[in-house]
């Protein structure tokens, strides 16, 4: 039996993209679990949450993101926890979708997301206590979304290098993970909550007939995090109201 199947204490986890949306609730989550975490991110929010650190940078460039997560190892002398949030989305119709679009997009969404699944699996390798990666996927990386190549094919892409890395260091120890939200109420998606057809339509898709909420996901990021799912690998974790299993 573990004590304390949920508990975080003693963890120390590193999230990017933890500045604002669902980022932000699971830092806050992950913190209140008792994890020390750290936060990769562009723009660092106005208000700096108490008990975490952050680190600003560029995601999508290699050698900012080499040098701060040595940074971030030499501060907290070590890593147990990771997962990759940060991403960004372009909408554009598929013919007229732009290299410039393409090439941000696949540098963040899905370069970054392998470099520093990388950087922190060799870190856990060294450590020789195992660890937990999660990458933050989405429905669209199970099905077609119109007007958004870049996204969809990132996150199908990260979808199955989660699948590959879990494969590679489950004999370490290490567990990889994906977390798919659904439509869930953030900046990133203003536009379409901001339509109120639009966002009637999503509601009605999912079982449960609402968008999601940031807070929605700290429950699954902590049980994905903790020791309550330590025979759990290379798995997909919908958390989107019964979008992906409805049918009619």
């Amino acid at each position: 039996m573990i004590a304390s199947p949920f508990s975080l204490k003693g963890k120390t986890a590193l999230l990017t993209g933890g500045g604002r949306g669902i980022g932000a609730a699971m830092s806050l989550g992950l913190r209140d679990a008792g994890a020390r975490v750290a936060i990769f991110e562009y723009a660092l929010p106005d208000e700096l949450s108490e008990k975490i650190k952050y680190y600003k940078l560029d995601i999508g460039n290699i050698t900012e993101l080499e040098n701060n997560f040595k940074e971030f190892i030499k501060d907290f002398e070590g890593i147990d926890i990771l997962i990759n949030n940060a991403a960004v989305t372009i909408p554009s119709p598929s013919e007229e979708y732009s290299k410039e679009s393409w090439s941000k997009t696949l540098d963040i969404n899905l370069s970054a997301v392998f470099y520093l699944c990388q950087l922190a699996g060799r870190e856990m390798i060294n450590q020789g206590r195992g660890g937990s990666i999660i990458n933050i996927t989405s429905i669209g990386a199970g099905q077609g979304f119109p007007n958004n190549p870049g996204y969809v094919a990132t996150k199908g892409g990260v979808r199955q290098l989660s699948k590959a890395l879990a494969y590679d260091w489950g004999k370490h120890g290490i567990r990889v993970n994906n977390l798919a939200p659904g439509y869930t109420h953030t900046p990133m998606n203003n536009k379409s909550w901001g339509d109120p057809e639009l966002r009637k339509k999503r509601a009605e898709h999912t079982m449960l007939g609402r968008w999601a909420e940031p807070e929605d996901l700290i429950g699954p990021v902590v049980f994905l995090a903790s020791d309550a799912s330590r025979y759990v690998t290379g798995i997909d974790l919908y958390v989107d109201g019964g979008w992906i299993a409805k049918g009619i």
